[in-house]
């Protein structure tokens, strides 16, 4: 494997920014010129950037849901070393260890080896069984749902029966199926079952897994 001094960059034809941290910048700044914020709650405001930068997307604040209550308390699990607990791998990579204020854990256990049975025996999705999974760890948690909307289904149907609760729920799951029910569902889940939990949503079909992990980076740090 040949050395970095030995490997040569390519002539550089296009004419763009490549400094890193300068990149970062403008793109903050970019957000804030061309997304309308003024109804987003003033403490949650850098939660909505970095929504909009996991997206690219300006637009997208206009269909952000979030709890009043949100930043103070996910912000406060975090401090406090509660785990994250996601849904899908490509959430728990988006997530910045070096934001994260108490070295909290990032779990997703798609993986686990007990998540296929529990799939065919529940006929569900892998996805949504492995939230089963949670259950020891859900007292207090930060849930990061970006990827699959039964995940988020199945998330609900545990709180509707009793399982522990969250200290706040990232629910963006994206899709054309179940997306925007499931969104909906949580956005209701006060209102229509007296279950209060803090979180963020979007509604309708946008989502995913770089706006998920964004949302929980912006929990975990007040830094923009």
């Amino acid at each position: 494997m040949p050395s970095s001094d030995q490997i040569a960059r390519p002539t550089k034809r296009y004419d763009y920014v490549d400094d890193g941290p300068a990149i970062y910048v403008d793109s903050f700044a970019a957000i804030r010129r061309e997304a309308n914020l003024s109804a987003v709650p003033r403490e949650a405001e850098k939660l909505a950037v970095r929504m909009i930068h996991g997206t690219g997307q300006p637009s997208v604040v206009e269909d952000l849901v979030i709890h009043p209550d949100l930043v103070r308390v996910g912000r406060a699990a975090l401090d406090a070393g509660a785990p994250i607990l996601c849904d899908a791998n490509m959430v728990a990579t988006g997530i910045t260890a070096s934001r994260l204020p108490a070295g909290n854990e990032v779990h997703c256990f798609l993986r686990d080896p007990r998540v296929p049975d529990l799939a065919r025996t529940w006929s569900t999705t892998r996805t949504a069984a492995a939230v089963s999974l949670w259950a020891p760890l859900l007292d207090g948690a930060v849930v990061a749902i970006g990827n699959a909307p039964t995940a988020l289904f199945h998330l609900l149907e545990m709180l509707l029966d009793g399982a522990p609760r969250p200290a706040a729920i990232v629910g963006c799951p994206v899709g054309f199926i179940g997306a925007a029910e499931s969104k909906d569902a949580l956005i209701a889940l006060s209102g229509e079952h007296g279950i209060d939990v803090p979180f963020v949503t979007i509604r309708g079909r946008l989502g995913g897994s770089a706006m998920t992990s964004s949302a929980v980076n912006a929990l975990a740090s007040e830094k923009e």
